[in-house]
């Protein structure tokens, strides 16, 4: 893994983004797409819902949006009309299955894909106007370092980073960690292993993880980052069912061992990440 996880030189001078967090907002991100990272987003609003929770999920990949596709809703208003002002934010925010709110983006939109001074005003409006009604916000972003994603992740609080064993998606996962840290001056990361072959597999995965970064990546103030290991996701057939069919997890098999996993993160996040937001 250290060799995968090699310090990653930095090409281009990338604009440094203000952290703004906001208290009760966590961003659920990963470095590379297709670790789950909606899927996680969208189950774990459900757990928070059920044990009594007021959760909103803010599909904050705008360009790429796929919220909707996960829960098999057909929205007639989206953030793009929140936007433009074509509706108002209430408007647009819907009911999910499991019991929480959902705030939908518009797929395909190019005008999106990049963070103009529109965009990145629009998207605090609406970020800070939600905040006050939810006891938590979980913001589905983009996957990757763009310039929108980056944005997205400096409003929030906490970061939860999700990524699989797969090697690249920890090399994606170590560098956008890198990016935090020096856009952000990031100092925790917490961390969940999505795809884990067994419950517990993922720890050591992020202990070696940790190694890397305290080799070659420190804060500005000279601090290593520090990762949190919040759980792991294990491979269960129930997953792909429930995504094929296009239902939660949490409503479909909340018996299964991924269900039972993401349970026992909404557990964790309750008793250590919300009291720190409230």
């Amino acid at each position: 893994m250290n060799d995968l996880l090699s310090p990653i030189s930095d090409t281009q001078d990338t604009p440094r983004l203000p952290l703004k967090p906001l208290g009760k907002v966590i961003a659920v991100t990963s470095g590379k797409g297709g670790a789950g990272k909606t899927f996680v987003a969208a189950n774990l609003a459900a757990a928070l819902a059920r044990r009594g929770h007021k959760v909103l999920v803010l599909d904050a990949d705008l360009g790429l949006a796929n919220l909707d596709v996960v829960l098999n809703l057909h929205p007639k208003i989206t953030l793009h009309d929140v936007f433009t002002g074509k509706a108002t934010l209430e408007e647009a925010i819907l009911q999910a299955p499991g019991g929480f709110s959902v705030l939908l983006a518009g797929s395909g939109l190019v005008e999106y894909s990049r963070l103009t001074p529109e965009v990145r005003n629009d998207l605090l409006r609406i970020i800070d106007g939600l905040v006050p009604n939810y006891d938590i916000v979980l913001l589905d972003t983009g996957a990757g370092i763009s310039d929108v994603v980056l944005f997205a992740v400096s409003l929030a609080s906490e970061v939860l980073m999700i990524a699989t064993p797969e090697p690249t998606s920890l090399t994606d996962a170590y560098a956008t960690i890198k990016v935090l840290v020096s856009q952000q001056q990031r100092q925790t990361v917490r961390i969940v292993v999505n795809q884990a072959a067994r419950t517990g597999a993922g720890l050591p995965i992020t202990n070696q993880l940790q190694q890397v970064l305290d080799r070659f990546v420190t804060t500005a103030a000279g601090h290593p980052i520090r990762l949190v290991h919040m759980g792991d996701i294990p491979i269960d057939p129930e997953v792909r069912q429930a995504v094929m069919r296009r239902q939660l997890l949490m409503q479909n098999s909340p018996g299964c061992p991924a269900a039972q996993a993401i349970t026992q993160l909404a557990t964790r996040l309750e008793n250590t990440v919300m009291p720190k937001l409230a």
